[in-house]
């Protein structure tokens, strides 16, 4: 590899191609819902995108690994909960497998019971529109029912590590 071509010709494997994926900064969400048991349920996400503005859908995806998959494929909503920078301990809560992920959080019941978690950049409340086959992982396609915002700033996710957008200028 060199900087005017950083492509190689070797073989592919997880931990190169995860650091080349990790050259584009996404966001940070914990997608939520109630599990079959009537508990409360929630994974950390990278992996949110817009599918289409009518209907308004967007797409999440879940590792076939996860202890939660089962309970995500039967829940009829979920909750898209885009984390601001005050929430930067819930990634690691929500990707270990602590039991009582909820424990002392702040959430109240959106659509289907999905937990909104206060505090977040943004909500996104959902039906489960479709679910595709994504090799390793599981794609949902979520039906927006009700969104929205507020003014903290989202957490983004690089190269390993948490940050936040820069401070500019109001126009």
């Amino acid at each position: 590899m060199n900087a005017s071509n950083p492509m190689t010709d070797q073989i592919i494997n997880a931990t190169d191609l995860r650091r080349s994926l990790g050259c584009f900064p996404t966001g940070v969400a914990v997608v939520t819902a109630m599990s079959r048991a009537g508990a409360p349920i929630g994974v950390t996400i990278s992996s949110f995108n817009s599918v289409s503005m009518d209907p308004p859908l967007i797409l999440w995806s879940l590792a076939l690994k996860a202890g939660s998959l089962a309970d995500f494929r039967a829940a009829g909503h979920f909750a898209v909960n885009v984390l601001s920078e005050a929430q930067a301990e819930l990634p690691r809560t929500f990707s270990s497998p602590v039991e009582e992920r909820f424990k002392g959080l702040a959430w109240t019941k959106g659509h289907g019971g999905a937990p909104i978690l206060a505090g977040s950049a943004a909500v996104f409340e959902c039906s489960t529109h479709a679910r595709y086959d994504g090799g390793d992982h599981e794609i949902f396609i979520g039906q927006v029912l009700r969104h929205g915002r507020g003014d903290a700033a989202p957490l983004i996710y690089a190269k390993g590590r948490l940050s936040t957008l820069p401070e500019t200028a109001s126009a």
